[in-house]
C-alpha cells in the first residue's frame, strides 16, 4: 500500500507524518523506517524507528533512490512500513514532469506489493496539482 500526505509547503504534512509513525510504532509487529532529508525531526520520533538521513548516501537521481529503497529492504525482511518525508526532494523527482512523478510512485507501488511493505509519503504538492493517476493515493490533503 502507498499512502500520500499532500499539501504545499508549510501546511503541516510533517506533523501529520510524525504523528502517524509514532502511533504506528506502538502496534507494529515489524520494523519501521523513516527517511528524511535532514536530522531536524530525529528527536520527535520514537527510538524504535530506524531513522535515515538520505543525503548522507549521495542519492542524485530517482533510480538511485529506488535502488536505495531496495537496498534497505534487502538487508531487513522485517520492515513493515517506510515513511518518506519530503518525498519529491529526497527521491529527486522532476516535479515539473507529471510522468516522472507517476513513474516514481508506480515503482514504489511495485516495491510495496513485491516485498509486502507499506509506504507513507509526504509530498509538497497540492492534491489537485498531482497527476490524476495518483490522486487516489492521497489520504491526507492539507
Amino acid at each position: 500500500m502507498v499512502e500520500i500526505i499532500a499539501g504545499v509547503k508549510g501546511k503541516g504534512k510533517t506533523k501529520v507524518l510524525i504523528e502517524k509513525v509514532n502511533d504506528a510504532v506502538k502496534v507494529a509487529k515489524g520494523d519501521i523506517v523513516y527517511i528524511d532529508k535532514s536530522n531536524k525531526h530525529m528527536y520527535e520520533l520514537s527510538n524504535r524507528i530506524r531513522f535515515i538521513v538520505s543525503p548522507e548516501y549521495g542519492i542524485t537521481n530517482t533510480d538511485m533512490f529506488l535502488g536505495f529503497l531496495a537496498g534497505i529492504l534487502s538487508q531487513n525482511y522485517d520492515i513493515e512500513t517506510i515513511y518518506l518525508e519530503s518525498f519529491l526532494t529526497i527521491a529527486n523527482v522532476d516535479v515539473s514532469n507529471d510522468a516522472d512523478v507517476e513513474a516514481t510512485v508506480a515503482k514504489i507501488q511495485e516495491i510495496s506489493e513485491k516485498y509486502d511493505v507499506d509506504f507513507v509519503i509526504s509530498a509538497s504538492r497540492d492534491k489537485s496539482d498531482m497527476p490524476e493517476s495518483i490522486q487516489g493515493l492521497v489520504t491526507v490533503s492539507l
